[in-house]
């Protein structure tokens, strides 16, 4: 038994931290918000590559403090592509099957990592599906994981340049987000809508859906930007 490693990968808006809330609501009553999450953030917390060592040894004992106060806590780790490499190695003693580890038990625990790198690689592979004529939803985990972790590991853009986790495959799941098509965008405009309580209307949903930007340029199937801009332009069509 181990704790629990995700490693959450796709271009921006595509969901990643939205579906990282829903578990958090789903395990903690007070969700993101629960004492017995932590997330880190690369700029805010490790913002200076020169203290890097200085960071290893603040996030070890950051993580085997708060697993003596729960032993189900959940570390977040946002934003990978701007973590220093060679510093998430630091908690790679907490990633293995060892039942102990400085005095912790901390088998229950959850790690979860939130990243942009290996989105080039996953919005390829959708648009190849599409060009043999096959849809997004056909497309399997087995078809991208692999690949994303290659590319993650060879990326020096990314926290996990070289990184003996991927190395020694502690990460127990590469889970790909997938660039969003038109019908999901409306969605989201439908979503933001309501938690506003604003009456939905058609022509603003398609107003909003068609200020934003698709790719490929010449099919306009998929939103380069997922649903992150969805608010801010729904501002705009008001």
């Amino acid at each position: 038994m181990k704790p629990l490693v995700l490693s959450f990968h796709g271009w921006s808006g595509t969901g990643k931290s939205y579906v990282t809330s829903l578990l958090m609501r789903n395990l903690y009553r007070e969700g993101m918000k629960s004492s017995y999450v932590h997330q880190f953030i690369p700029t805010l917390h490790f913002p200076h590559a020169c203290q890097i060592h200085t960071y290893k040894e603040q996030l070890k004992t950051w993580i085997s403090g708060n697993l003596s106060d729960c032993s189900r806590s959940v570390f977040i780790f946002d934003e990978m592509d701007k973590m220093h490499p060679g510093l998430i190695d630091a908690i790679k003693p907490f990633l293995g099957d060892t039942h102990v580890m400085f005095g912790t038990d901390y088998r229950k625990a959850m790690f979860i990592f939130i990243g942009n790198a290996g989105g080039e690689l996953i919005n390829q592979v959708v648009l190849d599906f599409w060009k043999n004529g096959k849809d997004r939803e056909e497309i399997q985990l087995e078809d991208l994981e692999s690949n994303i972790s290659r590319a993650v590991f060879n990326n020096r853009n990314s926290g996990f340049w070289n990184a003996d986790i991927i190395n020694e495959k502690l990460v127990d799941y590469f889970v790909p987000f997938l660039p969003l098509k038109r019908n999901h965008v409306k969605e989201c405009v439908r979503s933001e809508m309501l938690s506003r309580e604003i009456k939905l209307q058609a022509e603003i949903i398609t107003d909003v859906v068609n200020s934003m930007n698709f790719f490929p340029e010449d099919k306009k199937l998929f939103s380069q930007t997922g649903c992150k801009t969805v608010s801010a332009r729904l501002d705009f069509s008001l």
